[in-house]
């Protein structure tokens, strides 16, 4: 937690994710499966750019983040938005929600958390919601930053998911080359 206390100490418009409007991928599929409103949970929402883009489209939006400085800083710039302060792997958090967005907080988890993770969506997420995961794709070269993930993996970690769509695509953010990622939207299997 204190790393990212550090990292949100500093100039947040500055930050290699930061993107001031909503994610291309995002505003894609939600568009294109006509999912306008309901409750959403956006996990590890930092600067609450994205969040507050998606309360702009007519989400009910709760917004977390494990550092307490994004989430006072968030609060104070979209106050429309409810921002806690929440770890998913110890997440305090109850009720479903039709939509949870994580876009960079699964691909910094060290993959012993992962399991956990994934408890945690699935108990937070409704019978018919849907998770729109974006993270560091494998065909990013380097080591440095997040951990890099391959659809194999992904679709390993989320194998009680019914994943509707797996693509590469690009992190959006202030870097001038954008990073390789992959963009996923699944929902939870139907049980009996």
């Amino acid at each position: 937690m204190e790393f990212w206390e550090g990292v949100y100490s500093g100039k947040v418009r500055e930050l290699p994710w930061y993107l001031p409007g909503l994610d291309g991928d995002v505003g894609r599929y939600l568009t294109s499966h006509r999912i306008r409103k309901g409750r959403l949970l956006d996990i590890g929402a930092g600067p609450g750019t994205q969040a507050a883009a998606l309360a702009k489209r007519g989400f009910e939006v709760t917004a977390t983040d494990i550092s307490r400085t994004a989430v006072e800083k968030a609060s104070l710039r979209f106050p429309r938005v409810r921002f806690i302060q929440d770890d998913i792997l110890e997440s305090r958090l109850s009720g479903e929600f039709d939509v949870i967005l994580d876009r960079g907080c699964f691909h910094v988890l060290p993959p012993e958390k992962r399991k956990s993770y994934v408890v945690q969506i699935r108990s937070l997420l409704a019978p018919k919601g849907v998770l729109l995961l974006k993270c560091f794709s494998d065909r990013q070269p380097g080591t440095e930053g997040p951990y890099r993930l391959s659809e194999s993996e992904l679709r390993a970690q989320f194998g009680d998911f019914e994943i509707e769509e797996l693509c590469h695509t690009r992190f959006e953010g202030t870097l001038r080359e954008k990073p390789h990622a992959l963009f996923m939207a699944c929902r939870r299997r139907k049980t009996n």
